[in-house]
């Protein structure tokens, strides 16, 4: 498989995808900028825009040249000479454009529609979002290159407990392991304020540290300017330890989430996992396309409470109010699986189910698994043992 070059029946899918969208609302154009949405309209990034008409191919706006040559690219130093430069091609200006206000700031924003002058400006990162929910047959290739390395590296973990470690030296040897397996080491996330470094390892009563992160888990961090995950607590006997590790081995993110042991536990920590993989083997024998969101965020929540641990489901201090969600080039895409969520799974879907439960004086317990809506229900991409690992 080709890891760094999409494809271009894949790219035009996608165009053709938000071209679609584009013309549902009645859109002229859109016009993009954020690096994110860059790479999945063309497989690269660069600094510049991609203009995306309702109709015909996008036009590459590129500030730095020589980082990024393409046939299709147009060299520029500022937006502003955007507009003279589709006319010279034929292209009208938009009277109604598509701008990604999620992710510009409002000096950009205000900055391109003096540019444009539209008679109207369309929140365009909604439809990018709607259309990266659901996945090409590439992409999912890209997933599944992902999930192999992310189990290659989970094997390994517990062989690099050593006694004496603390939360933290023992991520720092996870790390490595996944460096050297080709981990590309950041990952990217929707949204303000949600900052974090190739994954958590969270050990004891640090697994119910609240975040301001909006993550399943917090964590307190080991500084006040990152209060999330690992904080230097020594790694205990009697208690769990939670891997949450992203799989960023290509663009396309997998999550996956096991817990591990430093001696025996109490038995409540194994109720509790054992209830979580059920609530897995429920989904997978209801996964299927047309099952609502929110009727798996549901059935969570009446599980957990049928077994008397709602207070311990997904925080105990603060609980999230989600049990998984979409991923793919941002861990954090659509679907969302809460309660008000009104999406329902579509073939070519993938999104994480993580299901978990925090435990006062012994840490987190519970699994996460990517999966991929197929037409006949899901396909588990993160296949790894899910019982708890003694280390």
């Amino acid at each position: 498989m080709n890891l760094s070059t999409i494809p271009l029946d894949d790219l035009r899918i996608r165009w053709t995808r938000i071209q679609n969208l584009l013309k549902k609302q009645k859109t002229d154009a859109c016009l993009i900028s954020s690096f994110v949405n860059i790479y999945y309209l063309t497989g690269n990034v660069f600094d510049g825009y991609v203009y995306v008409p309702d109709e015909g191919e996008p036009v590459y706006f590129v500030r730095k040249p020589g980082v990024f040559k393409n046939e299709k690219s147009i060299p520029i130093r500022k937006p502003e000479e955007i507009p003279a430069l589709l006319k010279d091609r034929n292209i009208a200006c938009p009277g109604i454009l598509g701008l990604e206000a999620d992710q510009l700031t409002y000096n950009e924003y205000i900055r391109l529609q003096s540019v444009f002058k539209p008679e109207t400006v369309f929140n365009a990162t909604a439809i990018l979002r709607q259309s990266r929910m659901l996945k090409t047959s590439w992409e999912t290739g890209q997933f599944r290159y992902s999930a192999d390395l992310h189990r290659r590296v989970y094997e390994k973990i517990a062989s690099l407990f050593r006694e004496g470690m603390t939360d933290l030296d023992f991520q720092i040897e996870i790390e490595r392991v996944m460096r050297q397996h080709g981990s590309i080491g950041i990952f990217r996330a929707f949204g303000n304020n949600m900052d974090i470094f190739m994954g958590s390892v969270l050990t004891g009563d640090n697994a119910g540290t609240p975040s301001p992160c909006d993550f399943a888990l917090g964590g307190g961090g080991i500084h006040p300017c990152i209060p999330l995950g690992a904080n230097g607590s020594m790694i205990k006997q009697g208690q769990t330890v939670m891997v949450d590790m992203v799989g960023n081995y290509t663009a396309y993110l997998t999550d996956m989430s096991r817990v591990y042991s430093f001696g025996k536990l109490p038995e409540i920590a194994y109720k509790s996992h054992q209830l979580s993989i059920d609530m897995h083997n429920w989904l997978m024998i209801n996964g299927k396309p047309g099952l609502p969101c929110a009727d798996i965020y549901n059935q969570s929540l009446m599980m957990a409470s049928n077994s008397g641990l709602s207070a311990n489901f997904m925080g105990t201090v603060q609980q999230a109010k989600f049990a998984g969600h979409g991923v793919g080039i941002e861990i954090n895409e659509l679907p969302v699986l809460m309660e008000r969520s009104k999406d329902v799974l579509q073939t070519g879907m993938v999104f994480a189910y993580e299901p978990k439960f925090v435990l006062p004086g012994i840490g987190a317990t519970g699994i996460e698994n990517t999966y991929l809506v197929t037409e006949n229900g899901l396909e588990k991409l993160t296949v790894f043992e899910e019982e708890i690992i003694p280390l």
